[in-house]
């Protein structure tokens, strides 16, 4: 898998602590190292719809992808209503 910097990727699960779910779209800021060893870590910085900054999270490698052109994107309320 090849992941850009500054590129859009989408969520490949969901991350409960952070009120993301899988199909969501971020931006790839930054690539960390796990303290211990473990997985690489991936910075992404999380915009709402209309473009504006919500969040910057770090989640593992394994649960982001780079998009593709047979995706569509969607919207969807960030906390239920």
């Amino acid at each position: 898998m090849e992941l850009e910097l500054y590129k859009e990727v989408a969520l490949t699960r969901d991350i409960p602590a952070d009120s993301l779910k899988q199909g969501d779209i971020a931006v790839l800021v930054d690539l960390v190292p796990y303290p211990s060893g473990g997985e690489m870590g991936a910075v992404l910085e999380i915009f709402n719809a209309v473009g504006e900054s919500i969040a910057v999270v770090i989640v593992p490698v394994s649960a982001i992808a780079p998009l593709r052109a047979d995706q569509v994107p969607a919207v969807r309320p960030l906390k239920a209503a």
